[in-house]
């Protein structure tokens, strides 16, 4: 997922997809930060969209939950 996702992809999908979603980023951004430390990894800016898009899933999780 070198693409960043966008928030209209995101607000159509329902509570149980994003929480799926914000475990498979949890989980990729796990994996990238030990790369990152053994340099191991071809694109570290990576990094970055992997936590942006994070951030955009819970953004759009507490939004669904009020």
């Amino acid at each position: 997922m070198a693409t960043a996702l966008k928030t209209e992809k995101l607000r159509d999908m329902t509570v149980a997809e994003l929480r799926h979603q914000e475990d498979q980023l949890a989980d990729q951004i796990f994996r990238l930060r030990f790369q990152v430390a053994a340099s191991q990894v071809e694109n570290p800016a990576r990094l970055h969209l992997l936590r942006k898009d994070l951030a955009r899933v819970k953004t759009i999780l507490r939004e669904k939950s009020k």
